[in-house]
């Protein structure tokens, strides 16, 4: 049963209007279209005792409409044979799936862990794939910090998008979370110069900076998103366009914005922000890009 949203007028217009800035985001699928059209969104992450994370990721990849998703779980062997009420997911080892072909876009660190397999899956993503979109978050990032090869490898990423919450940016920049929010543009800008990448600064009026670009300030979202997962749900909205072939800038600016703005409509149609679960924001996201797809 699908969920009832909805949004006031007001809402709507403001929504709609925000929503010109991303034009290859809202536009109608061709009725000759494909599954193949619309890309291949490969989730790495995993550790045992957070398999939860890519799955996360992975399902909201499907809501916002990737053709075919991969979740890779760093383990020895899967933790299941399928993943429950989202068969549509297909399965592998992180270390199987970085051999895989046919990949249009990643999204690795969700509950990836930092043990030797991790840092090994991640360089392999790394050294491997340097011409599709990268986007690294959480335990990646954690490695990034801390592993020199691994950091001169991520330089090598010709599309590279970098998602940290204030601390793991200090980790980055090696300084402090006060640091860095005292001054979260130069942040934003000191990592996009030193990787050369997209940069995500998460948190409120989350930024996103790219080389030579202007920095987009988001306005959407609200407490509810202060909620385990949330990030993962990022991740996997920004990799899941990022597969469906938008360029990384438009899919950090526009997937930063959707995240926020599902969690709007939830608020506006349910009124929860309180315990709102991360596996909530997937369908709110996708209701509001067919329905702004609709009307552009």
């Amino acid at each position: 049963m699908f969920p009832v949203f909805h949004l006031s007028g007001e809402s709507r217009c403001r929504m709609l209007q925000t929503a010109l800035r991303f034009p290859h985001v809202f536009k109608a699928r061709a009725e000759d279209s494909h599954k193949g059209t619309f890309g291949t969104l490969a989730v790495v992450g995993g550790a045992a005792g957070m398999s939860g994370a890519p799955i996360l990721a992975a399902s909201v990849a499907m809501y916002l409409g990737c053709g075919k998703v991969w979740a890779g779980f760093n383990q020895e062997t899967l933790p299941f044979a399928v993943i429950a009420g989202f068969p549509e997911i297909m399965l592998d080892t992180a270390d199987g799936l970085t051999k895989r072909q046919g990949i249009n876009a990643w999204t690795a660190g969700c509950g990836l862990g930092t043990d030797k397999a991790a840092v090994g899956t991640l360089a392999g993503i790394l050294a491997e794939h340097t011409d599709k979109p990268v986007l690294l978050d959480a335990d990646a990032l954690n490695i990034l910090s801390t592993d020199a090869e691994t950091r001169n490898l991520a330089r090598g990423c010709k599309n590279l998008i970098l998602t940290p919450h204030p601390a793991e940016a200090a980790r980055l920049l090696g300084t402090t979370v006060a640091q860095v929010q005292a001054d979260r543009t130069a942040a934003v800008r000191k990592i996009g110069a030193i990787f050369g990448a997209t940069v995500v600064l998460k948190g409120h009026k989350t930024l996103v900076a790219a080389p030579d670009t202007e920095i987009y300030v988001n306005e959407s979202g609200n407490a509810g998103l202060a909620t385990a997962g949330s990030g993962d749900v990022l991740g996997g909205m920004i990799g899941s366009l990022l597969a469906q072939g938008v360029k990384p800038f438009e899919a950090a600016c526009a997937g930063v914005w959707l995240h926020g703005a599902a969690a709007d409509v939830i608020k506006e149609s349910a009124g929860i922000t309180t315990g709102l679960l991360a596996s909530e924001i997937a369908p709110a996201a996708r209701w509001l890009r067919n329905r702004i797809t609709e009307r552009m």
